[in-house]
This record gives structure tokens, C-alpha cells and sequence, in this order.
């Protein structure tokens, strides 16, 4: 039989463009904390075909936690030299490990069928490589493997991944399938697998998993270039037979292995023509991978093409000109990686698997996944209502549809693969709303939106939230972390109020009319006033009180152990108040101190045990008690805008930008978080930021780039100029919008996109 890809006229040749490809450097977060990939993905696709450097079982030979996990959230370490295939789905610079499904790695033939050390090349299978041959370029990874002598090149489309492995010529071409291992650790992740030949070009499969994501499925369907020759199995599940346990191991040319623990290796016959395998994947069946690969399969460089000619029309939405070459590279980059996640989810006939376990069709619109609410409300999403507020109306929808289909008629909180994570905290699923209802965003019921987010916001069974209720703050003798819980509910609750008041007739809302949504509107309005009962009025500080209202009496302010804080301190989350800096002002004592504070919180200097406890940044993300690698802090720089010193804004936005990003590997100080570091420094190198996810407005600052012409969606440009831009004019003398001078710190959503320019007059002084 014809592999599906066999006839295809491979697509017109894509013009190199090597600056725009050459200005996104994807090993960039490799290094250290960023957890990014390397690998081959296209826009938004569900395919992420990258190297695995490294296999880490999840927990120790005692049972304890294997903190090497942490360090593989995307399956890959830069300084690593060694391969153990190239799995077809990752993660983008999150904090938590999964996925990694369906491993191939091309292998001498006859190799060992379970995994080696890594070093001693008599032991199992891995590759290793000299990192001189590894490049790579957006939709695009090479790598050459020292031994089995192949060279190994990746692309991706939406749905499939696309490998072509140039074997020695005299040699036979084998390649290990590995449905076991993958990231999160491989120790009884696993509940079934399944392998089928179904002819001798095509192979499917599945996985169904718990891993982190506790009840996941992923199904394939794979097409070879070439004619299987000879293939055999390896299964090593215990299996009860007759009373007795019995190990299965090798089983030669049998078509059809099912179980917890199977690999395969498929050996094809010497050929000088590189093997090309087309491998598609899908969340809802079998058959769904098989209609993705006949809907996608091509020659491998026709998918290269295809999936640069993506990338390059996402480049090239925004001209820039900047200081130097380094920033390009940096910026690039960051756009490159902030249009990764979340993904699609949904078959080429747009069924999808829901978190009810059921299947579904997406009517209207593309159902996503890998939602990182807890950071991306902050400005990934404000980044999509900017820049592709079609995938964002697509992010809403599918979070509605989620949230439907939850028994808790619960928006998501951080959810991946129809799977539901309860990670990190609040309820931020309504930031997302907020924002999108109040840049403007159509095609949304909005009536079944704020359905939606009062019930989130009303779930009593929900980490602390039922106390919360009760006494308007979290007890800290409750939950823990009940500070920042606090702080990140009531901003919550001001996000609901904001999705009530743009439902209100308008004249019903402004003569008093009695409506619900007017009574919701005032409701959560006073909810979003919590904030107030963590402050301690005697210190000024937010601080953790217990149920019976008194505060914690053992209390450090540089300590994020034991202190009513997640990713954070006092310090950090006592400026978490985002949506009434005024009223934040004033609980901390009035401006002066404000002002006093912000300072030191960029200029103090840690003690070593404090930088020791700081959570998922390197020390490169501090900035005195500043942690720009931790999300809870991003908006603090631009605080200044609400007092008589917005020229510090400007300064601190300039100098993370600078200190804290950069075009190397190790060129993000903390995770990615699925593009919400990428997103803040987009925004700021363009001169503004969403400090209040659900207003209509943005915090002007200091831009970092000379000069931008973006294509908005809507068809309009917006440009971004300065005058006098460079290293050290960082203070912005005046702010212009087509020529007139804007008086305020602050610039409308719906200004920009109705295209003009934005004109910053720079300066080497504060004014």
C-alpha cells in the first residue's frame, strides 16, 4: 500500500527570509528555568515534535519525589548531550511536567527495546550528538546522531509531525517507537497502551495516561515512505495468568501488542532515499488520527515550507527597528513564543475530547487547550485581545465550553488535554472574560460568560473560598497560601463585577433602574474591597490573619515559608491590588510610603536564605526583592504611573527589559509560563502594559524598541515611534497619539486599534 504523503506535489518554495527566521532563536529558555522547547511547531499547533534529552523517573529508589523532574517540564536541557527520542507533544515554559507522548528514535537495528543509562553504550537505547550539528529555526529542528549515524530533521503541522531520518546508506533503516516513557516521569504513568501494523506503511496506536493530567487519551496514526520490513514488539507488563504473574517480552512480525509497557522497533531495508514518516495525532480516536493524516501528510519538504511560510506570517505582523541586534533576536522571539499556547484541541472535523470525558464538536469556533490561567490572564491574554483576537475569542469559547461541561460549572483554572490541574490559585478564568468584554470582543454569549463566572466565584468547596465568603478573607489556620488567595479573589471578584456592569442595559445601569446584573455589579463590587482585611493596620503590610481575626503572630516579610504567600512575599503581594491602586495606596499609608516601598523593593538586598526560597527563578530574576521570574510581581513597575513619580516606571520597565531578558539560551529568568513572560516583554518594549486585565486601558511606559508598525487583525497599523531612542534616554519627556500630546498615564484599548501612532519623545532625565 501507498503511504498517504506518496504523489503529494510538495508546496512552491517559501523565499528564504532568513532575517525574520533567523531573528527567533528557539533554543532560547533552554537553559536552566525557562523551559521551553527546541523542537518543530507551528502557530497554536497541537503537534510539538522535540528531542527529549533525558528520561526522569518522577520519584526516587525510596519513593520520595525526584526533584530532577522539575528541571525536564519540557523534556530538554541545552547542555545536555544525549537523545532518547523525539516525542510529539510538550510543554511550553510551564512549572509542572507532563506529555511527551509517542517517543521515536531512529537505532541501529536490533537495538536493546528499553532505555539505556545514557553512558554505557552497552546498555538500552539513546542517542548522543555533538551539539555543533544541532540548529534549528521556527518549524524546524536538525540534529545528527553519533550512533546510529543518522541525521534527523523534524517539522509539524497542526495535527502531525513530520520526521526525516538520513540513515547510513549501506545500513538498514530501524526506528524504536516507545509508547512507555514520556515527561512527568515514566513510573506507572501508563494504564493502557495499544500498537497495531495495519499494512506495511501505516501503524496506530494510543495512550491512555495519568500523569499529572490524571485521565488523559492520545491517539495516532503513522505512514512510512518506505515498506516496513520487519518489525517486533516489546512488552513488559506482570500480567496474572492462571494464578501465576507472566512476563511477556519479544514478539516478532506480530502485528498487534496492547498493555502498560510496549515499545516496537520497525526495521526497513538499506535505502539511499531518506526515511520520511508522517505522524498524526489526535485526543478523540483512532479514526480521528487517521482523518488528521489524510488531511495533512506531505513530503517532509513540503511541511518545512508550509510551516515556515506560518511563522513567517506571524513575524512579519510586526516591523520593527531596534537599539541593537540582540533586542531584535530578543523580541522575535518572544513573539514566537507567545503564540504556542494555548492550543488546538480538536480534530480536522473539529471534534475534540471535553472534560467530561465525553467527545464533542466545536460549533463556531477552534476548542484550545493548556490553559496556565495564573500567569497568562496577566498579559498573554490582554496580549491576544491586542495582536489575534480571533485565537483569543477561540480561547473564550472553549473556556465557556469547559466550564459547561465542568460538574462545577467551574471556568478553568490551569487545564490541559481535557484534563482539569487545579493548580496555583484564584479563579482567573474571569480576568480572561473581563478582559475580552471589555476590549470589545464579539461573538460571545455573555449572558452564559457571567452565568459562568458567578458560579466560579460562588463554588464554597474551593480553596478557602468558602471562608473567604464567610469572613472576607482566607484564615490562614484554614488554607495556606490564604494571603495571596485573598488578594487574587478579590481582584477576581472586581472582574466579575466589571463582566456584570458591560451586560447592564446602559440606561438602566446609570438612572439606578433595579436590573440583577446592577445588584451583581454592586455585589462583587463590595467583594472586590477584601483586599483591605489582609492589610495589617498597625504595619501597613498585607499579612495572614487566622479565623478568629487576629493576625499571625509569628511574621517575616522577606519570607515566602509558612507566611500566607505563594511565589511570593509580603513584599511582592502587598502591591497585589490591581484593580484599585488608589485604594492600595491608601492602606499602605498614603502615597509617600507607596512610593518608599517601590523603591526599596527594586534597590534592597536579600539575604541569602531569602534568595534560596525564592521559587522557580534564577538569581538573575531578582531585582533587589523585585522577582520578575515570579508572576506576582509583573505589574508592580508600572505602579509608579499612579503617583508623581511615573519617570520610575520608566526607568525599572527599561532595566528588566534589559537585565532580566536576552537573545541566549538562558535568556529568560524564570519559566516561560506558557508565554507570559514573553507577553510582558512585548507589551513593554513597545511602550505599554495591561496592568488591569478587564479594563479597557493600558499603563504607558518606556519603550525599549526605536520603532514598530504592527498589523492588527482588524486590517488597521499601529505604529509605535520614538525620538531620541537609545541605551541611556529611558525617560519619556512627552507621549503623543496622532500628534497630540495624551496628559494622562494611561492609553484606551480601542485607541490603538483603530490604528495611528503612538509617539514617545525620549530623554536621558526623569521629567
Amino acid at each position: 500500500m501507498k503511504p498517504f504523503f506518496v504523489g503529494l506535489l510538495a508546496a512552491g518554495a517559501v523565499s528564504a527570509a532568513a532575517q525574520s527566521l533567523a531573528d527567533v532563536n528557539v533554543f532560547l529558555g533552554t537553559e536552566r528555568m525557562g523551559h521551553t522547547f527546541p523542537g518543530a511547531v507551528v502557530p497554536f499547533g497541537m503537534v510539538q515534535l522535540s528531542p527529549d534529552t533525558r528520561l526522569v523517573p518522577y520519584a526516587l529508589p525510596n519513593g520520595s519525589y525526584n526533584p530532577d523532574v522539575y528541571g525536564y517540564c519540557a523534556g530538554y536541557q541545552y547542555e545536555d548531550r544525549t537523545i532518547y527520542g523525539f516525542s510529539h507533544t510538550h510543554f511550553s515554559g510551564t512549572g509542572h511536567s507532563d506529555l511527551g507522548d509517542f517517543s521515536m528514535l531512529p537505532v541501529k537495528s536490533g537495538q536493546s527495546l528499553l532505555p539505556g543509562d545514557g553512558k554505557d553504550p552497552a546498555t538500552g537505547y539513546f542517542e548522543t550528538f555533538d551539539k555543533q550539528t544541532e540548529t534549528a529555526e521556527p518549524g524546524y529542528y536538525r540534529v545528527q546522531l553519533e550512533r546510529s549515524g543518522t541525521l534527523a530533521e523534524l517539522s509539524a503541522s497542526t495535527h502531525a509531525g513530520f520526521h526525516r531520518y538520513t540513515f547510513p546508506a549501506a545500513d538498514s533503516a530501524s526506528l524504536l517507537l516507545d509508547l512507555v516513557n514520556g515527561i512527568y516521569g515514566y513510573d506507572g504513568k501508563v494504564l493502557w497502551s495499544s500498537l497495531r501494523v495495519e499494512n506495511d506503511t501505516l501503524i496506530t496506536g494510543y495512550r491512555h495516561v495519568s500523569g499529572w493530567a490524571r485521565d488523559r487519551y492520545i491517539y495516532f496514526a503513522a505512514s512510512f515512505n518506505q515498506p516496513i520490513a520487519s518489525y517486533r514488539h516489546r512488552k513488559d507488563d506482570q500480567t496474572p495468568y492462571r494464578g501465576f504473574y507472566r512476563r511477556f517480552k519479544e514478539f516478532d512480525n506480530f502485528p498487534e501488542m496492547a498493555g502498560k509497557s510496549v515499545r516496537a522497533e520497525f526495521t526497513f531495508a538499506p535505502n539511499e532515499v531518506p526515511l520520511e514518516v508522517v505522524f498524526a495525532i489526535s485526543g478523540v480516536s483512532t479514526a480521528g488520527a487517521l482523518a488528521n493524516l489524510r488531511a495533512e501528510a506531505k513530503p517532509f519538504d513540503a511541511a518545512k515550507a508550509e510551516a515556515q511560510a506560518q511563522w513567517l506570517s506571524e513575524l512579519r505582523k510586526i516591523e520593527g527597528t531596534f537599539l541593537s541586534g540582540d533586542d531584535q533576536t530578543t523580541f522575535y522571539t518572544a513573539l514566537y513564543h507567545s503564540l504556542i499556547a494555548p492550543h488546538v484541541f480538536q480534530d480536522v472535523d473539529g471534534q475534540y475530547r471535553g472534560l467530561d470525558g465525553n467527545v464533542h464538536r466545536a460549533e463556531g469556533f477552534t476548542n484550545l487547550t493548556v490553559f496556565s490561567l495564573w500567569d497568562t490572564y496577566r498579559a498573554l491574554h490582554p496580549w491576544f485581545n491586542f495582536f489575534q483576537p480571533e485565537h483569543n475569542r477561540n480561547a473564550v469559547l472553549s473556556m465557556l465550553a469547559h466550564g459547561e461541561q465542568s460538574v462545577h460549572q467551574a471556568l478553568p483554572v490551569w487545564s490541559h488535554w481535557a484534563n482539569e490541574n487545579w493548580c496555583m490559585i484564584g479563579y482567573h478564568g474571569v480576568s480572561v472574560l473581563a478582559d475580552a468584554a471589555a476590549k470589545g470582543m464579539a461573538g460571545v454569549d455573555w449572558d452564559q460568560a457571567l452565568k459562568l463566572a458567578v458560579s466560579s466565584s460562588s463554588w464554597r468547596g474551593y480553596d478557602g473560598l468558602g471562608a473567604y465568603l464567610d469572613k472576607g478573607y482566607v484564615p490562614e489556620d484554614v488554607v495556606g497560601s490564604s494571603v495571596s488567595k485573598t488578594l487574587e479573589y478579590a481582584y477576581d471578584d472586581w472582574c466579575v463585577a466589571e463582566l456584570a456592569r458591560r451586560q447592564t442595559p446602559y440606561h438602566n445601569f446609570y438612572t439606578g433602574t433595579d436590573h440583577p446584573n446592577i445588584r451583581l455589579n454592586k455585589a462583587y463590587l463590595k467583594r472586590s474591597q477584601a483586599f483591605k482585611n489582609t492589610f495589617d493596620p498597625q504595619i501597613h503590610w498585607a499579612r495572614p490573619r487566622l479565623s478568629s481575626g487576629v493576625y499571625k503572630a509569628e511574621f517575616d516579610l522577606l519570607s515566602t515559608h509558612n507566611q500566607g504567600f505563594i511565589e511570593g512575599n509580603a513584599w511582592n503581594y502587598s502591591f497585589y491590588v490591581p484593580h484599585d491602586v488608589p485604594g492600595l495606596i491608601q492602606v499602605m499609608g498614603g502615597e509617600k510610603i507607596f512610593v518608599q516601598r517601590l523603591d526599596s523593593l527594586f534597590t534592597m538586598e536579600l539575604p541569602d536564605e531569602a534568595i534560596a526560597h525564592t521559587e522557580d527563578v534564577t538569581r538573575d530574576g531578582i531585582l533587589g526583592n523585585y522577582v520578575h521570574g515570579n508572576e506576582p510581581s509583573h505589574h508592580i513597575p508600572y505602579l509608579y504611573n499612579w503617583t508623581q513619580d511615573r519617570s520610575k516606571t520608566q526607568f525599572w520597565v527599561r532595566t528588566i527589559c534589559r537585565a532580566m531578558y536576552g537573545p541566549e539560551t538562558n535568556g529568560l529568568c524564570g519559566n516561560d509560563d506558557a508565554g507570559q513572560m514573553s507577553a510582558w516583554y512585548l507589551f513593554s518594549a513597545l511602550g505599554f502594559y495591561p496592568v488591569t486585565p478587564g479594563s479597557a486601558t493600558y499603563e504607558l511606559g518606556s519603550p525599549s524598541v526605536k520603532s514598530a508598525t504592527i498589523a492588527l487583525e482588524n486590517g488597521n497599523l499601529l505604529r509605535i515611534e520614538t525620538v531620541k531612542q537609545s541605551p541611556k534616554n529611558v525617560y519619556v519627556k512627552e507621549v503623543l497619539w496622532n500628534g497630540q500630546t495624551i496628559p494622562s498615564h494611561s492609553i484606551y484599548h480601542q485607541q490603538l486599534i483603530q490604528g495611528g501612532t503612538l509617539t514617545f519623545v525620549m530623554s536621558s532625565k526623569p521629567h
